[in-house]
Parts: structure tokens; C-alpha cells; sequence
């Protein structure tokens, strides 16, 4: 179950939600970015732990909501999949630290990853949080939201042209024709 990432609707401007939204502020939930992901016509599954995902073809996106009462906050984490080798670390941690220097969102980190069958990897996640236990502008919550994805995706893209990663498109060989 993937998407192509390309088609996330251009919103012109600012996002709206479908219908008029509260006045005031507004304690975002589950299905509130449901509804979201729904207009942005992105695929979506709960996983195990009733968080929301948001399937791409190298990377997840969870939307996922921590913490209690005033403390609560959202927080858009994403998790690309691509295996990184151990000792291109250092190259790796240049990278990303002159990302998360050039731009807001997503932060990103890396996470070693031991696999089982297989050597010791770095993997990347990129997260984005807003506090929202004592509510926010519903305006707000939709912008920010729809940013991070597409921000996401942006890191994504960057990564692949920083290390001359192929894509999954790249993957597919061609079929030789022979005349």
C-alpha cells in the first residue's frame, strides 16, 4: 500500500478543512487528521499501536499524539527506510546537520539499526511536534501538518540527490531489446 508522493494536491495558499471549523482553539485528534489525510488524498493505515501511518515507497509518516491533558502534543515523526552502511556515518551526519541548519522541518536524526540477517545499518528519521494540549487555531494545525509531509518528501528527494541514491523507480531495469 504506497502513494506516490507527487500526488499530494497543490492547495495554493493556505489549506483549508472541508467544512468551516470552530472559531476558537481546538484540541486536534486522530480524526481530525484523518479527515486531513483524506483530503489530501493520501493513503493511510492504524497500525498496532492505533497510531496513523502514511505509506511511501521508501519511508513511513506517523501522525501521532503523546503525552496528557495541557501536555499533549502531535508530533509527525518519519521514518525513511533506506539502509545506510556504519562507516558512512560521518558523511551521513554532515549531511543531515546541514539540513536541519537550512531548514525548520523535518529535524532529522539517525537511529542505528541492527537487522537481523544482515550488517548494523544507520536509518533517518525526520520529526516535526507541536504542542497542542491546550488547543490551537484549526488554520494552524492544517498548515503546519500539510508542511511537514510535504517537507518529508522534500528530504526524501534532497537525500537522493545529496548521495546519488537510486530511487525505487531507478530500481526497475529496463528490459534489453535485442534486434
Amino acid at each position: 500500500m504506497t502513494i506516490d508522493p507527487s500526488s499530494i494536491p497543490h492547495f495554493g495558499g493556505q489549506p483549508q478543512p472541508q467544512a468551516a471549523g470552530p472559531a476558537g482553539p481546538v484540541v486536534p485528534d486522530q480524526d481530525l487528521v484523518k479527515q486531513l489525510l483524506d483530503q489530501m488524498e493520501l493513503k493511510y493505515v492504524v497500525d498496532d499501536e492505533g497510531d496513523l501511518a502514511a505509506p511511501w515507497e521508501e519511508f513511513r509518516t506517523y501522525f501521532m499524539f503523546r503525552g496528557e491533558d495541557d501536555q499533549q502534543v502531535f508530533s509527525v515523526r518519519t521514518f525513511y527506510d533506506r539502509p545506510h552502511a556504519l562507516e558512512d556515518k560521518a558523511k551521513i551526519l554532515d549531511a543531515i546537520d546541514d539540513w536541519n541548519r537550512r531548514t525548520l522541518w523535518p529535524k532529522v536524526y539517525t537511529h542505528i539499526h541492527d537487522e537481523e540477517d544482515g550488517p548494523t545499518t544507520v536509518r533517518l528519521i525526520g520529526e516535526a511536534q507541536m504542542l497542542i494540549g491546550t488547543g490551537v487555531n484549526l488554520e494552524h494545525f492544517v498548515s503546519s501538518t500539510v508542511s511537514w509531509v510535504r517537507a518529508s518528501i522534500e528530504f526524501d528527494k534532497w537525500l537522493v540527490e545529496q548521495f546519488g541514491l537510486e530511487t525505487a523507480d531507478a530500481d526497475e531495469k529496463p528490459e534489453d531489446d535485442e534486434a
